[in-house]
């Protein structure tokens, strides 16, 4: 990563040009493939960290086996260990690398110095902690209170956003989709098949054809 590409980040706009070839030079950089763990659930893990490619997946486990995707990161997006802001506190989630990807981290021993001459910095990073909590606020607050298939045409409705036409690839197996809503496969696949009864959707082996997207939204707004 060059200085110029980390002054176009959001959060490291504000530093002089003296500054980001300081916090280039006391990073990390990291690439992990496809699949591999970046930390585990309950590790101590003091960094903040930059995805500069590839996607990151942060995943919350059950005792019993199930997963719920909490949050996925993209390329540009900033996250963090909670060991980052309070020493020996494990981590709350799981972070997997969902395809190759590069990570610029930074522990809080060498950030911690920028934090403190730089009151906008931290600011800004406390805005977008305040943006995850409200994030993870509105996830608790449709598995407490929305049903599955509610859940489950909200994700698909959001993918369909994410591309052009009705077509959506289907890239996420019946276990992705099921740890994105906090459910399980069977039931994923379950209204998978009564969206397609109800007219809202057209299941192929590859693809899904959104036929209805009213169907769909009305799905999401039962139970609310």
């Amino acid at each position: 990563m060059t200085k110029s590409s980390l002054s176009e980040n959001q959060l490291f706009m504000r530093f002089s040009q003296t500054e980001l070839d300081r916090l280039i030079d006391i990073s990390i950089e990291k690439t992990y493939p496809k699949d591999q763990w970046i930390t585990h659930y309950g590790s101590d893990w003091p960094y903040l960290f930059l995805v500069e490619q590839g996607q990151v997946t942060a995943i919350k486990e059950s005792p019993e086996g199930r997963s719920l995707v909490v949050i996925t990161l993209d390329k540009d997006e900033v996250f963090w260990g909670v060991g980052f802001f309070k020493e020996g506190i494990g981590m709350p989630v799981a972070l997997v690398a969902n395809q190759e990807t590069k990570l610029r981290l930074w522990s809080r021993k060498n950030l911690e110095p920028f934090m403190i001459n730089n009151g906008q910095f931290t600011w800004d990073l406390a805005q977008l902690m305040a943006e995850r909590m409200m994030l993870a606020s509105r996830i608790l607050e449709e598995l407490a209170f929305q049903p599955v298939a509610g859940r489950l045409a909200h994700l698909l409705l959001s993918q369909f956003e994410d591309q052009s036409g009705d077509i959506l690839s289907r890239d996420l197996t019946l276990d992705d989709m099921a740890a994105r809503i906090g459910s399980t496969r069977e039931m994923v696949c379950r209204h998978l098949y009564h969206f397609a009864d109800k007219g809202a959707i057209q299941i192929n082996r590859t693809e899904f054809k959104i036929t209805d997207q009213g169907v769909l939204q009305h799905f999401t707004e039962k139970g609310k």
